[in-house]
């Protein structure tokens, strides 16, 4: 017999969002961690729980994890630091400002709600913009909190459903046994693989491991009000070679600012690239000039993985005991509910909510014999 039901490889938010799921639905869920808790990328991120329309599929993930996060918000403590104060997409011209419209249809036929902003409304929901701006789009129901605090709440939720941590760095999983370095092994009739920017468990499945900064200012209350991000973020998040920038802000509930974003595919340095900083902040202040003039308390690097199809890999493999939930990019926060919740219905064979089909790993083809599965 298997010691457990499933092991859970990674206790970044993804996996212990999947181990609280599983764990509450009755399985017996080992989670296996080298580090601690939202060690690596969560606990690097920024918090945003956004609706992204870059594809079908994304929109419909996002949505239906934001929907998750807003039912779940009365459960989570207040070290969770969770708010709603919503999302402005910045468009810096009339050509931009433009093309909001399709995004305002695009959230409505999913069931989001977005209110165009022209230049006076802009001004009066963020004074601190610069003025020229060509107008917004708000996206009202985003949310903001703390990740690493986020993934402690599921992961506490999951060990009062009888979830074990094991400590330890996995080497090898496949055919329903997980070994790791210090020569032990476990089994289980199912395998999560969600190790994020961690990516050898599964070298079958390309992922692009991705870079990146972000500082968090002294406080300053009342300087921000929403999470604010420019319309050329989403083409900074398509970047797969080389460096980028956008200007990505988001108000904390002690009044400090977090101010990103960069991405850089051409290193593994986890230190932080002061020049590439530099730049990232000088792009805020371009659009936030008050942003000048506040002390940086912090500042800190992590690693994103994505998949070549931005589409996070959602499903099994064709080992039959192996499940992927990776690629996630920027949006494991965000999606890492609706990750655990697709998953848990497959396991039981229940109909979910979105159509799981896009987040298939098998729409990849693997360009050679995969470990993972020997």
């Amino acid at each position: 017999m298997a010691n457990f039901d499933i092991l859970v490889l990674g206790a970044g938010i993804v996996g212990c969002a999947c181990a609280c799921d599983f764990a509450e639905a009755g399985l017996r869920v080992g989670l296996i961690e080298p580090n601690a808790v939202a060690g690596a990328a969560t606990g690097a991120a920024m918090g945003h729980i956004v609706v992204l329309d870059d594809s079908p599929a994304q929109l419909a993930l996002t949505a239906y994890a934001r929907r998750l996060w807003i039912d779940l918000q009365q459960q989570l403590p207040f070290n969770v630091e969770a708010r709603n104060p919503g999302t402005l997409w910045i468009a810096e011209n009339e050509e931009e400002f433009a093309g909001l419209d399709q995004r305002q249809r695009s959230y409505a036929a999913a069931g989001v709600a977005a209110e165009l902003l022209d230049v006076h409304s802009l001004s009066e929901a963020e004074p601190h913009l610069r003025s020229g701006l060509a107008g917004a789009l708000l996206v009202p129901h985003d949310c903001v909190l703390n990740p690493a605090a986020a993934a402690r709440f599921f992961f506490e939720k999951a060990v009062q459903a009888g979830t074990i941590l094991l400590h330890g760095r996995a080497i090898r999983a496949g055919m329903g046994t997980v070994a790791l370095s210090n020569g032990s092994a476990h089994t289980a009739s199912h395998i999560v693989i969600a190790t994020g920017a961690e990516m050898h468990l599964a070298p079958g499945f390309p992922l692009i491991k991705r870079k990146g900064q972000l500082v968090l200012t002294a406080p300053a209350p009342g300087t921000l009000h929403h999470q604010i991000v420019e319309l050329g973020y989403l083409k900074s998040a398509h970047t797969t070679q080389g460096e980028s920038i956008a200007f990505n802000v988001q108000p904390r509930s002690s009044g400090q600012v977090l101010i990103g974003s960069s991405r850089q595919t051409d290193t593994n340095d986890p230190a932080v690239d002061q020049p590439l900083l530099e730049r990232m902040v000088e792009r805020a202040c371009s659009f936030m000039p008050v942003l000048s003039s506040l002390p940086h308390a912090s500042a800190w690097a992590g690693f994103r993985a994505t998949t070549p199809d931005k589409i996070p890999y959602l499903g099994p493999t064709d080992d039959p005991t192996v499940l992927l939930a990776m690629g996630f990019e920027g949006l494991g926060i965000t999606t890492g509910p609706a990750a655990a919740r697709l998953l848990t219905d497959r396991l039981f064979g229940r109909a979910s909510a979105i159509d799981p089909t896009p987040f298939l790993p098998e729409r990849i083809e693997s360009s050679a014999t995969n470990p993972i599965l020997t």
